[in-house]
């Protein structure tokens, strides 16, 4: 997998527990282009890789900004990040796709919880760019919590789309966004990122009027699976070579430890880097990288998590 190293141009520390660490090439040449809604791998000054969402301008090749919340639970990445000064160099690979922009859509409303705002405001910039029909609602529990309030309030191409609510009860947010829902039509499509119970009310709501297809949601968090009825089953890559996958352990780690190369990263089912295609067989599906039209084809599979329904799988690795 490519890596580019790159610079830190710029911190700005956008709340008490969230920065803007703004990155440039170090060789000083632009960067290349990419989808609104992208992530990078991003391997800090420890060593640890995580996945960070893009939210500058996808048309802008001169920088890229990612947000980092400080997670006091979690395994260092974030805490790592908040630690870089302006000058340190970091390494990052090519951004990604797991959230994108339909281009048929007559209308677009993004609806943001927390730092989930990250990747819908690089598909903010991006649908202004494009003249297209959209609106951006951004839930946060109050103003000092939220990042890029300046921004979203006072840019032009955002001020008369975007809507703030601050300390917004979740009993009180489906009433909110059924307020939205009859501008909508089955060709609208509504894109949300936040706490799993937070994209549950979203989907809850939009998917009557645009269908569940429609709401496409990003993950930042693994969802907690019952692994307590797992069976064995037979994985064979499409070389020819067979694994046996036993029940406590996943299709990733048994290729890994047998010397199969398989580029990995969060291990959890969120980043997609494992993504497989599926040439036979049929996934049980436990990632949140994939969407539920994608899981429906059943020709993709989440090495990391997701196991196996039928007795054999027939993997082609990407």
């Amino acid at each position: 997998m490519t890596k580019i190293l790159v610079r830190v141009a710029e911190i700005i520390q956008e709340t008490e527990d969230i920065c803007a660490i703004r990155l440039v090439r170090e060789d000083g040449e632009p960067f290349g282009p990419y989808q609104a809604g992208a992530h990078i791998d991003v391997t800090g000054p420890t060593g640890l890789l995580r996945q960070y969402s893009l939210c500058s301008p996808p048309s802008d090749p001169s920088s890229l900004l990612i947000a980092v919340k400080h997670e006091p639970n979690s395994r260092g990445g974030s805490a790592a990040l908040h630690r870089v000064a302006v000058g340190d160099r970091l390494k990052i690979g090519e951004p990604r796709n797991l959230l994108t922009l339909d281009g048929t859509a007559d209308r677009h409303v993004l609806v943001a919880g927390g730092i989930g705002v990250t990747p819908l405001l690089s598909m903010a910039y991006e649908l202004h760019r494009q003249a297209a029909d959209f609106e951006l609602h951004y839930v946060a529990r109050s103003r000092d919590k939220a990042a890029f309030t300046d921004l979203l309030e006072n840019r032009v191409e955002f001020r008369d789309r975007v809507h703030l609510h601050f300390g917004l009860p979740r009993t009180e947010l489906p009433a909110v966004l059924a307020d939205v829902a009859p501008v909508l039509t089955p060709a609208s499509h509504v894109y949300t990122c936040g706490p799993q119970g937070f994209m549950d009310q979203v989907t809850s709501v939009f998917a009557q009027v645009v269908g569940e297809q429609h709401v496409h949601v990003e993950h930042f968090a693994a969802t907690e699976v019952d692994t307590s009825q797992d069976k064995p089953f037979t994985v064979e890559l499409d070389t020819g070579e067979v694994f046996e996958i036993p029940a406590g352990e996943s299709i990733l780690s048994v290729l890994t430890e047998n010397g199969i190369e398989v580029f990995k990263s969060c291990e959890e089912g969120i980043c997609g880097s494992c993504v497989s295609g599926v040439v036979a067989g049929t996934p049980d599906h436990r990632d949140n990288c994939l969407s539920t039209a994608e899981k429906a084809a059943d020709d993709q599979i989440a090495l990391c998590v997701s196991r196996a329904l039928s007795g054999k799988l027939v993997i082609e690795l990407y």
